[in-house]
């Protein structure tokens, strides 16, 4: 880590972060048509930044470290060393971000399909919530359930990547 590569890759990470997932999300959809796969193509392509900046900046802080240094002194190589000392020492913050990502992609997803630019082919949680809005008053289960649905997962979704994170980080010592 470190160098010209680093800094341009860095550099770049930080141009797609200030793009807006959902107002190019909205982009995509109006120049290319409502797919899933577009859907998908955006939310990966915006997406990678953040988890390169925070993986990045764990190894930065997990390679100083005195068992990195240890296990250098002892003639491990480099593959070794990051595959057995950086890699799991480093991982556990990811995979909170990706489950927090996913219920942004979930989130994402759902705005587009409520305003009708979503994939009509495939049912969704937003559809369904833009669908029940006319009979708000009258049948109030319908856009009830579906919410709770959509707030469920997100919740499942954030509560298993946390629990995730507590089981990889290497930190966390006692009954898990």
């Amino acid at each position: 880590l470190g160098g010209r590569a680093d800094d341009l890759l860095m550099r770049f990470a930080e141009l797609i972060q200030i793009l807006p997932r959902f107002f190019l999300a909205l982009l995509v959809v109006a120049l290319f048509g409502s797919s899933l796969v577009n859907l998908i193509v955006v939310l990966a392509l915006t997406s990678w930044a953040v988890t390169a900046r925070i993986m990045r900046s764990r190894v930065l802080v997990v390679k100083e470290l005195e068992f990195v240094e240890a296990s250098r002194a002892i003639g491990a190589g480099d593959l070794r060393i990051m595959v057995r000392s950086i890699a799991p020492n480093a991982l556990a913050p990811i995979v909170s971000l990706v489950g927090l990502q996913f219920g942004g992609a979930i989130l994402v997803e759902a705005g587009l399909s409520f305003l009708g630019l979503g994939d009509p082919n495939v049912v969704s949680l937003g559809q369904m919530l833009s669908r029940a809005q006319p009979f708000m008053r009258t049948a109030w289960w319908m856009a009830i359930f579906p919410g709770l649905a959509l707030a469920m997962t997100i919740l499942g979704v954030n509560l298993l990547a946390d629990s995730l994170n507590r089981f990889l980080d290497p930190r966390s010592i006692g009954p898990r």
